[in-house]
């Protein structure tokens, strides 16, 4: 630890953002790197405390963190790179778009501003890109065994990552016209350039991996031909099944669900043309965002860059604090109020709020809501809550986002050809070493665990590659 007392002299410094007019007019990214400098004396700030919560209970692929940290304080930089690759195969994507839990985690965060780790871990890695030192890793030697993956999303990226550095031959199926998943088509672009993708999709293929994209494993190529081809499989096809609101008026014109919205948007930016009749866009338009997750922000950035006339986003849940509660300790998750970026843009935010009807004559012309009161006591581990007598309101509306989250994986030709076990929430279930009741069959990532963090996916990714050269070692 080069400055011991780090954390005592130097205040947490955050990257700063191109102007709000400015990058409301495109969808680049706006965060603005810091001077190398300053990120090592905030990498200083890293108390290298004895028992890092921030690796062991905040970071779900178990970045050695106080580890880096001190190498790129040191100016190591291209050592600690090595360490956050070695739990790690892409810190530029969670660098981007991580919730960063492990700052919240972090021991200073008791009582001071957190150490700037997700910062540190985005310019650690691009650091490496930008000074040739991130090139591909081939197997030394090649195994006679050929792995599927389904998917290439970050749990199918990192497998197959892993899959090919163990010397297998891995075929990534795709059934998009790029790989990437949801990073690629629900991830805008002002939160994280495709070419970001495109890097490590390139490095991937010097290391052998194979991709094809187009490609709807279970329909375009049968179960029966994957499983006479393949050693092993690993379905990584996400949770795809947006959960959707039984109300009256659903069947409106201009109700659509986010994802949609933001996957049309990426491959307009992406360069693809779309129709004009299936064209969806705020331009002009009153805007409501149902749900106040970060898919509901990331509508209300992209409605902004489109020209919304107004954007209001409702949520049924209560609003936050503003700081942790006595009943939200240190190193758990905040429940806390967040505003980003594209709040900064422009929005009107409501809490509490119950959707009850659609109306409008043909397409959306308003919602009808009405205000809750929420209890301060549970019932069966949840909050309950009940209607505001007399509080119902309209809300007017051109466009209607649904960004309610999402159910499951998809329950298709893959889940019931292979004739897979599902749990009670109708995910994919498997062993611990991810592999699913059928043999020779693995799963990973959101069709594992339901809809949930980047890095978790990764994480499970790389288990599941493990767990594959495992069996195809057994064989």
């Amino acid at each position: 630890m080069p400055k011991h007392t780090g954390f005592l002299e130097y205040e947490r410094q955050d990257p700063s953002k191109r102007p709000v007019k400015e990058r409301i007019r495109d969808f680049r990214e706006f965060e603005i790197l810091l001077d190398e400098r300053d990120l090592e004396i905030q990498a200083e700030r890293c108390m290298n405390c004895g028992i890092p919560f921030c690796h062991t209970v905040g970071c779900p692929v178990f970045n050695r963190i106080p580890d880096w940290n001190v190498l790129v304080s040191r100016g190591k930089w291209k050592m600690a790179l090595e360490l956050l690759h070695s739990t790690n195969n892409f810190p530029e994507i969670t660098g981007r778009l991580c919730p960063a839990p492990c700052e919240p985690a972090c021991t200073l965060s008791i009582n001071q501003p957190a150490v700037t780790i997700k910062q540190i871990e985005l310019q650690l890695v691009e650091k490496g890109w930008k000074e040739g030192w991130i090139e591909p890793e081939p197997a030394q030697s090649r195994s006679s065994r050929k792995v599927a993956v389904i998917g290439s999303g970050p749990a199918g990226l990192a497998a197959a990552q892993q899959l090919a550095r163990s010397g297998h031959e891995v075929v990534v199926f795709e059934k998009a016209d790029r790989p990437g998943g949801l990073l690629r088509y629900g991830i805008p672009d002002f939160k994280m350039e495709k070419w970001v993708i495109d890097r490590r999709i390139e490095q991937m293929q010097q290391e052998g991996v194979i991709f094809e994209n187009g490609v709807d494993a279970g329909t375009d190529l049968s179960v029966r031909y994957m499983k006479r081809s393949f050693d092993a499989i690993i379905i990584t096809a996400g949770a795809r099944v947006q959960r959707d609101i039984d109300i009256q008026g659903r069947e409106i014109e201009n109700i659509h669900f986010a994802m949609d919205y933001l996957v049309q948007q990426n491959k307009i930016v992406a360069g693809d043309r779309v129709a004009k009749e299936q064209l969806v866009s705020a331009s002009n338009k009153h805007v409501v965002v149902i749900g106040g997750g970060d898919t509901g922000a990331d509508c209300v950035g992209t409605a902004r860059r489109q020209g919304a006339k107004s954007i209001t986003q409702i949520e049924i849940l209560p609003k936050p604090p503003v700081e942790r509660s006595e009943y939200n300790a240190w190193y758990t998750w905040p429940n806390v109020l967040r505003t980003s970026s594209s709040h900064e843009e422009g929005c009107d935010r409501l809490w509490s709020i119950s959707t009850k009807a659609f109306s409008g004559n043909g397409r959306i012309e308003k919602l009808n809501c009405a205000k809750l009161k929420w209890s301060d006591e549970e019932l069966n581990g949840r909050r309950t809550f009940e209607e505001i007598p007399d509080s119902g309101f309209e809300l007017k509306a051109d466009l209607v986002l649904l960004a309610l989250g999402f159910v499951h994986v998809e329950h298709g030709s893959l889940i019931t050809e292979f004739n897979l076990e599902t749990d009670e929430r109708k995910n994919i279930r498997v062993d611990p070493d991810y592999m699913t009741s059928v043999p020779g069959v693995f799963a990973a990532g959101d069709c594992v665990t339901g809809a949930s963090l980047i890095v978790r996916s990764i994480y499970q990714g790389r288990e599941a590659a493990a767990g594959v050269d495992r069996y195809l070692n057994s064989l």
